[in-house]
């Protein structure tokens, strides 16, 4: 009887689970009661065989289930089970069961749940009914944690007979894979076991998610069309950010910074170019044929101006024929023509000859990434072994020095020089982007401030026809000679987080800010990043809703984050260190400390103005002869090198008193240039510090902060109404985060910490390997007190 106790069956509502220790979840039977029924059946058994025809005992088994409960059993209730859908969005393809594997090893650990693919994202919907809500500081609205959006998938790989295989366009009609793992954008990893799925079900949700995911799109089937056409038209945007979409915008911007140019607005049809913005500056003595004569190219653009009278300019490049006397001569009047804005100065930086191409960004890219893609905790640990030198060898760090070194030399050349600057490349929309974007951050400290930044994005990136839809490759095109996909504009958050972390006080929003803005590059819902320029946007635009036979569609700009989050988390955008510029008096204002700010500074170009208004001949014609050169890479104040020239100009700037609303400029070194481990290592449990990293001495610095600025209240109420001030106990109030600074893991607020362990699992053949004792392996951690508060 005890032998055939095995063969019960279980209700087939108790499926297995691998959430706690990975076993079969067993009903509550009681096994003497069983075990005493089948005794009494055999002994009644024994007895109707051997008792020749004598009358039966009655069975004394009892049977504890219903056949209403069996009836059920065999019927359970199916719900469907999906995420809250936005406006225009449709499921594709569900399955379910599906398991979805964590990441902290190789036990094969997860969840069960349905997994869908919609117009919008592919998403897990878990079985499971969460028993404590925990508070989230950082919730998104339109993606949860795991949500992935289709623009945000990378690669997508399968299990077959345990080997992990890329997944292309040939695979999808053959066998569906044992396991899908989904690597992402922002550097997430998903693993779904399909194992315990019906076959049709997990081959169709396979290759749904494969086909919406990494074949190449029509820019109609974007979700950000269908969102648009659904949703309210009461979207605002946020009026503090310039658009940089209307003529006053543009010459706003010139007052802000007393420029003398001139506005085109002739192309607000897209007459001219269709590569330029609807509006735009250039130099007053550019002309209008020059200006029809080749569309958009060489045509200098106006980026900034100096207080001095100096301006930044961007172009494309020309193909200029050995013999071609008709674009030497239209390249050398756009050259005069800058030159003639200030001083008749003119410094020439052709960035395709000094900084990496696109090609070597995006190849170096791929290298670095592979790093932050973690399938589990023994893939990192092999990798922990030869980290930095395998993160060096990359070159990424290294991409990143070379654009604030080149940053640094054009903002020697307009603050120490007061010469003009044309900076020009291929197309004229990528690194002149980058470099354009970081020497008005390291000159100007309104693009410092949160607004301004935005403001910097919308006039150097969005009106500046930077080619999003082709660098990020959102459509998954095939590789194009000209449009290859680059991270150019995350070699700029980059760099942007660099200069933030050197100089944290100078800048108004924080580096979570920056991470977001990231991530938000490749959620299909904002028409910030979606085109490739003004006029393809604009086209697009109509066009979809002519189709849709309504109004103008209304695509939210990224900078609308009521979008995706609430105020309270929106509050973690701002810097709480940064120093806000006070207002001082006039006999503080003249303190030593002024002397190195850029107001101050005094000019001493190649090309020095003669007291009378013009130039003699003989400067004339020499100038001239320069410009003719078809480019010039040098300074030409100095003949020493630009490297050797800009180190110089950083130590003078560095000697002086720092003033975080004047000059900025970063540290070139090696070990100065950091790793954005926000961003980078979020996801991965191993890294994460429990109670530590920036968040916890960032909360801490902001505690102390709302006691000084408590106490200065209090000081500023006594001194007036001493009597008032007595009644009023005034208490100090530190920002909520600061209240639960041991609770937060140095990934906050991306990643929850409640399912990781905080003991490191190296696996064993590898603390060989490195002849490190079994001693670290069991040891316990030294922050023991810290974790045991959670």
């Amino acid at each position: 009887a005890r032998l055939h106790v095995e063969q019960v069956h279980l209700p087939r509502g108790n499926s297995p689970t691998a959430q706690g220790s990975g076993g079969w979840s067993f009903p509550a039977l009681h096994l003497d009661e069983l075990l005493n029924g089948l005794n009494g059946l055999i002994s009644a058994e024994m007895l109707s065989l051997g008792g020749g025809g004598a009358k039966s005992t009655k069975p004394s088994f009892v049977s504890y289930v219903t056949p209403e409960e069996i009836k059920s059993e065999k019927e359970p209730p199916k719900k469907e089970k999906h995420p809250d859908l936005l406006p225009g969005e449709v499921i594709f393809c569900s399955a379910d069961p599906v398991l979805k594997h964590t990441q902290d090893d190789l036990s094969q650990r997860g969840i069960f749940g349905t997994l869908l693919c919609t117009n919008f994202r592919v998403s897990f919907v878990s079985d499971e009914t969460p028993l404590e809500e925990m508070t989230q500081h950082f919730k998104n609205k339109l993606c949860g944690e795991n949500d992935i959006p289709l623009m945000c998938v990378d690669n997508i790989y399968g299990v077959y007979d345990e080997k992990k295989k890329l997944i292309t366009k040939g695979m999808l009609k053959n066998k569906c894979p044992s396991k899908m793992i989904i690597h992402c954008k922002d550097l997430r990893v998903f693993q779904f076991c399909l194992t315990y799925t019906k076959e049709e079900d997990a081959k169709k949700i396979f290759q749904g998610i494969a086909h919406h995911c990494l074949e190449p799109k029509s820019l109609k089937c974007v979700f950000a069309f269908s969102y648009a056409a659904s949703s309210s038209p009461e979207v605002q945007r946020s009026q503090r950010t310039v658009m940089f979409d209307s003529k006053e915008d543009w010459t706003q911007e010139m007052k802000r910074t007393k420029a003398n140019l001139r506005i085109v607005t002739e192309n607000e049809n897209f007459e001219f170019s269709m590569r330029l913005p609807k509006f735009f500056i250039i130099p007053a003595a550019v002309t209008d044929e020059d200006i029809s004569k080749f569309p958009g190219k060489g045509l200098p653009v106006w980026c900034w101006s100096h207080h001095s009278g100096c301006a930044m300019f961007k172009a494309s490049t020309l193909p200029v024929p050995q013999e071609d006397g008709l674009m030497q001569g239209y390249m050398e009047r756009m050259l005069h023509a800058v030159a003639h804005t200030h001083l008749y100065s003119l410094k020439l930086e052709d960035l395709s000859e000094t900084l990496p191409t696109i090609q070597d960004i995006q190849q170096s890219y791929n290298k670095f990434k592979q790093f932050f893609l973690i399938d589990n905790s023994t893939d990192f640990w092999v990798s922990d072994v030869k980290w930095f030198s395998t993160l060096e060898n990359t070159g990424w760090l290294d991409i990143i020095r070379q654009c604030l070194q080149k940053a640094v030399e054009v903002v020697e050349c307009l603050e120490k020089e007061n010469t003009n600057v044309l900076i020009m490349e291929e197309e004229g929309t990528d690194l002149c982007c980058v470099i354009s974007s970081l020497v008005q951050i390291m000159l100007d400290p309104h693009f410092r401030t949160l607004t301004g930044f935005q403001g910097l994005v919308q006039k150097e990136w969005v009106a500046g026809c930077h080619a999003f839809l082709d660098r990020c490759n959102h459509l998954y095109q095939k590789d194009k000679e000209c449009h290859s996909p680059s991270p150019v504009f995350l070699l700029f958050l980059e760099c942007v987080w660099q200069m933030v972390q050197q100089h944290s006080p100078a800048f108004q929003f924080s580096e979570t800010y920056l991470t977001v803005l990231s991530d938000s590059i490749h959620v299909p819902i904002f028409s910030t990043f979606l085109f490739n320029s003004a006029y393809q946007r604009e086209s697009t635009m109509k066009a979809e809703a002519q189709h849709l036979q309504r109004g103008p569609l209304n695509c939210p700009a990224v900078w609308d984050w009521s979008v995706q989050f609430d105020c309270k988390a929106q509050e973690l955008f701002i810097n709480p260190l940064y120093a806000d510029k006070l207002k001082q008096d006039k006999a503080i204002r003249k303190v030593p400390r002024a002397k190195h700010q850029r107001q101050l500074s005094l000019p001493s170009s190649a090309f020095k103005t003669p007291p009378k208004k013009g130039f003699f001949k003989d400067e004339t014609e020499s100038l001239k002869k320069m410009l003719r050169v078809k480019r010039i890479s040098r300074w030409m104040a100095s003949p020493d090198s630009p490297a050797a020239a800009t180190r110089e100009f950083y130590e003078t700037w560095q000697r002086r008193p720092l003033d975080y609303h004047g000059l900025l400029l970063p540290c070139l070194d090696g070990p100065a240039m950091r790793l954005w481990m926000q961003r980078y290592l979020r996801w991965i449990p191993e890294v994460q510090i429990l109670g530590g990293g920036s968040v916890a001495i960032t909360s801490m610095l902001a505690e102390l902060l709302s006691q000084v600025q408590d106490l200065r209240r209090e000081l500023d109420l006594r001194s007036c109404w001493e009597t008032e001030a007595e009644s009023l106990q005034l208490r100090p109030g530190p920002l909520a985060l600061t209240q639960t600074s041991l609770r937060l893991s140095s990934s906050f607020p991306f990643a929850s910490n409640r399912n990781w362990t905080f003991k490191p699992a190296i696996p064993t053949s590898l603390l060989q390997s490195l002849m490190v004792t079994d001693r670290l392996a069991s040891q316990e951690d030294e922050t023991n007190e810290v974790i045991s508060l959670v």
